[in-house]
C-alpha cells in the first residue's frame, strides 16, 4: 500500500512498476473484551509472506494502483510468548475465523489514490474472508534511487466482514475485542515497466 514521488530523473516515463520485497511486515494487533477480559490476552500476529505491486505514475500520482495478497494460512499468531497457546490460538484463528480452507488469501486493490503531505491517501478493497469491504489508509513514504517504503496503520471492525469475534475458555468467557488494528511497512523494488 504504497506509491512515492519520482526519481529525479531526465526523462520519466508514463508508469513505473513497484514490486513488493519479502522485508515487507504486515501485522494485526487484536484487543481484549468483556466482562473477563482481564484473564485473557492481546495478540500480535505477522504475515510470513506477501506479495504485490505498484503501478506509478509520476506525472498524475492519481491514477496509480496498487494491490497487495497475503495468503491466509501465512498468518502466524507471534505473543504471547506461550509456544503451546500460540499454536492452539494459530490453529483457530485459521480454521474458525479466517477459514483458510475457503478463503486463502487476503487481497487490498486501490480504487482512488490522493496525495497529502509526505505520501498518499490511498482508498481501496479490502477482502478479508470472502466479505470485501472499502479502506482508507494514509502511507507515510520514503524513497531512494529504486526503492519505495512505506508505512501506515488502519483498523476494521472483525463484524464488518462477517466475522464473530473469537471466544475462548470456560463458556467462552475469554473474547476477542471487534476492532483490528493493522500496521505494515511495505518495502518495494523498482521492476521492468508495466
Amino acid at each position: 500500500m504504497l506509491l512515492g514521488v519520482p526519481p529525479a530523473r531526465a526523462q520519466q516515463p508514463d508508469s513505473v512498476l513497484y514490486v513488493l520485497l519479502p522485508q515487507s511486515r504486515f501485522d494485526v494487533q487484536t484487543g481484549k473484551s468483556g466482562l473477563f477480559s482481564f484473564v485473557g490476552h492481546e495478540h500480535l500476529i505477522r504475515a510470513q509472506a506477501m506479495s504485490g505491486r505498484i503501478v506509478y505514475f509520476p506525472g498524475a500520482p492519481e491514477r496509480s494502483r496498487v494491490e497487495i495478497v497475503v495468503p491466509s494460512e501465512r498468518l502466524e499468531v507471534l505473543t504471547p510468548p506461550d509456544t503451546e497457546e500460540i499454536r492452539k490460538v494459530t490453529a483457530a484463528m485459521r480454521r474458525d475465523v479466517l477459514k483458510v480452507a475457503n478463503h486463502p488469501e487476503i487481497r487490498f486493490v486501490s480504487s482512488a489514490v490522493t496525495p497529502i503531505p509526505d505520501g498518499l491517501r490511498i482508498r481501496g478493497d479490502l477482502t478479508l474472508v470472502g466479505a470485501t469491504r472499502e479502506v482508507t489508509v494514509d502511507v507515510r513514504l520514503v524513497q531512494s534511487e529504486d526503492t519505495l517504503r512505506g508505512t501506515g496503520t488502519f483498523a476494521v471492525k472483525q463484524t464488518d466482514f462477517g466475522i464473530r469475534p473469537y471466544r475462548g475458555g470456560p463458556a467462552g468467557i475469554i473474547r476477542v475485542a471487534d476492532r483490528l488494528t493493522f500496521s505494515f511497512e511495505a518495502v518495494a523494488l523498482r521492476a521492468e515497466s508495466p
